[in-house]
């Protein structure tokens, strides 16, 4: 599905060769009533007596001699001639102006700095936090499936913390946006959480083992919590709107309260325009009435379900609180899939974030 970048190049493209076509209709008339026929630019070269090219030859002098100075004035100041020269250069300007290289900016071995452009309260804890990029048209440059490292020095001593932005290189340009749950513990999060409009965090990436493609696998099976989605999130809405890409995914996202599900919007949405390949299972410790997904804890039976099999060409992603992470791992020991790896590789069938 064309994103609207590439839906503005497909109108601007039709109406300017349109235009230009009728354009040029119009031009052969107009010269045609003076009579100056485009076709005898085949002429050009060649002798005008076969019998005695010795003689001359038919020149560009010979097209042009009855097209005057008036008659170029008033050529170029006819509507239709005006009408085509604008568009032309508005043409021209839109692909100066908007579809230009873009710039990533991210470098794995250099801290940057962003400022903070805009904050979006989503719970009393929770929200996304937008940073602006140097020029407009820049993007982080983040593979799909990696994240970024946060530092600040708080209490004198430099502390860091890794987040999957929200935001995608194809979609989204001139800023990123980060999704950060406020912990009472959470150095990074407190901190972020106290920045105004203007302040600036330092960004350093990217960073991960894991690089979403089309052809990766055939069957997602994903697992989050909490916060955990935004890994998640990334590469449900890669793979949703790329018309090449026939992954299925199924995704298990446990919360506590209701209004714990973040980016609840932007998930369904996704399923919805998914023709069925995108699909979600929500678990609640505490439920409201009439709740009708998972309760309590994300059992071994859900994952079974829920899960592609591990006999499948498959991989299984997860990322959440390690107490939920380690008793996942445990369920899909118990289910036969392989155990992963202290640190995952992009091999692994069971990836952990």
């Amino acid at each position: 599905m064309p994103n609207r970048y590439q839906l503005l190049f497909l109108v601007s493209f039709s109406l300017t060769f349109g235009l230009l076509l009728l354009v040029s209709f119009w031009v052969s008339s107009w010269l045609a009533a003076r009579d100056i026929h485009l076709r005898n630019l085949i002429l050009i070269g060649l002798p005008k007596d076969p019998q005695h090219p010795e003689m001359d030859v038919h020149s560009i002098q010979d097209f042009v001699q009855n097209f005057s100075r008036e008659d170029a004035i008033a050529l170029a100041q006819t509507p239709t001639f005006l009408a085509s020269a604008g568009l032309v250069a508005v043409t021209f300007l839109y692909f100066t102006l908007f579809t230009g290289e873009r710039k990533p900016v991210l470098n794995p071995n250099e801290w940057k700095e962003f400022p903070l452009v805009l904050k979006t309260q989503l719970s009393p804890n929770t929200a996304i936090y937008r940073f602006s990029l140097p020029k407009s048209r820049d993007v982080l440059g983040l593979p799909i499936g990696q994240h970024i490292q946060v530092s600040a020095e708080i209490n004198g001593k430099d502390v860091m913390r890794s987040y999957t932005p929200t935001t995608l290189d194809h979609f989204d340009q001139g800023h990123f946006d980060l999704l950060i749950k406020t912990y009472e513990k959470g150095n990074i999060s407190r901190h972020v959480n106290l920045l105004k409009i203007g302040d600036r965090i330092r960004v350093k990436g990217p960073k991960g083992a894991f690089k979403y493609h089309n052809k990766l696998t055939g069957h997602l099976g994903m697992i989050a919590g909490g916060t955990g989605i935004t890994p998640m999130y990334q590469i449900i809405r890669t793979s949703v709107w790329d018309s090449g890409d026939a992954t299925t995914l199924n995704l298990i996202y446990a919360n506590v309260n209701e209004e714990d599900i973040l980016l609840r919007d932007e998930l369904e949405h996704l399923h919805h325009n998914s023709a069925g390949r995108f699909n979600i299972f929500y678990v609640l410790n505490n439920p409201p009435p009439g709740w009708k997904g998972g309760v309590g804890f994300v059992t071994k039976e859900q994952v079974a379900h829920y899960m592609p099999s591990q006999e499948k060409d498959c991989k299984i992603l997860m990322c959440g609180p390690p107490p939920m992470m380690g008793a996942m791992k445990k369920h899909l020991e118990e289910l036969k899939y392989p155990a992963p790896r202290t640190i995952s590789k992009i091999d692994d069938q069971v990836f952990l974030f």
